[in-house]
């Protein structure tokens, strides 16, 4: 961290321009899907806002956007990248169907999602089959294709943000800091797909916090942005697109499944604390 009282106000200034200029460039693309018919196209619009606010902040003062850590970095860092998030979707999801408050979908269910998925047509498909096939292929090239807009995403906010405000703020301060503006950054969508505003708000805000900590911390060790892009993508294709078509909400309990539920909000807060530890023990 910075201790120069100058050298610490012209890094807030830089920061702050950073806040305003995503926000400014995203507004128009919020408006459109609240206002005019959502389309995907709008929301990968949005999604790589952060990265152009960043190359402005660059251009603007007067540093080059091969300044960011655009090198893969080590290995095993992309690979638990995959694997963390990977893991705490089906974490949550075992427990939705543990404690009943949903279950596995039926035959009929996992036909319906092969169908969906273009899985007929190479013959008879068992649902064991569709599900493994189904996996395999959202694990691995929806993962890529959803990494092409992640990575708008983890350029700005992984790839620059985070680095800006560690030169101000500890460890925790960054991953607190970064996920409250992320989080909030995503409020008009919430607003608008929400059917309990409050509740979502706050599972939502508690989700992007913890996620914050654990890709703080991977971005930080790996001292490139590319863990970052990964995870989030996975994390996205696994609680959206994996496990909801293989579960069956049970009535009166539909708050705490998705990305948005309660369910999810506990376990990634637990992984993030954990990480935050792991950090704060290794002096990160």
């Amino acid at each position: 961290m910075l201790k120069n009282p100058s050298e610490r106000k012209e890094v807030w200034k830089t920061i702050f321009l950073f806040i305003v200029l995503v926000f400014a460039l995203t507004f128009p693309f919020h408006y459109a899907i609240v206002n005019l018919f959502p389309s995907r196209i709008y929301v990968g619009a949005i999604m790589w806002c952060p990265a152009i606010a960043a190359f402005i902040t660059l251009k603007i003062k007067g540093r080059k956007i091969s300044s960011l850590n655009w090198n893969w970095g080590n290995w095993k860092y992309i690979r638990l990248s995959y694997f963390i998030p990977a893991l705490y979707a089906i974490i949550t999801y075992l427990l939705i169907w543990i404690l009943g408050f949903g279950s596995l979908a039926s035959k009929a269910s996992i036909t319906e999602w092969g169908k969906e998925l273009g899985l007929f047509g190479i013959g008879t498909l068992s649902s064991t089959s569709i599900t493994i096939i189904a996996i395999i292929l959202l694990g691995t090239v929806e993962v890529i294709r959803a990494s092409a807009t992640t990575l708008g995403e983890e350029i700005g906010w992984r790839g620059f943000f985070i680095y800006e405000l560690r030169k101000v703020l500890s460890f925790t301060g960054v991953s607190v800091f970064s996920g409250v503006i992320w989080a909030a950054w995503h409020w008009p969508l919430l607003v608008y797909y929400s059917n309990n505003v409050l509740l979502e708000f706050t599972t939502f805000f508690i989700v992007i916090i913890s996620m914050s900590f654990i890709m703080a911390y991977y971005t930080f060790k790996s001292k490139s942005l590319w863990p970052a892009v990964l995870f989030h993508a996975v994390s996205n294709v696994y609680i959206q697109k994996i496990l909801p078509p293989l579960t069956i909400k049970t009535q009166g309990a539909e708050h705490w499944h998705g990305e948005n539920g309660i369910m999810f909000a506990i376990v990634t807060c637990v992984f993030g604390i954990y990480f935050w530890r792991k950090a704060i023990k290794e002096k990160l």
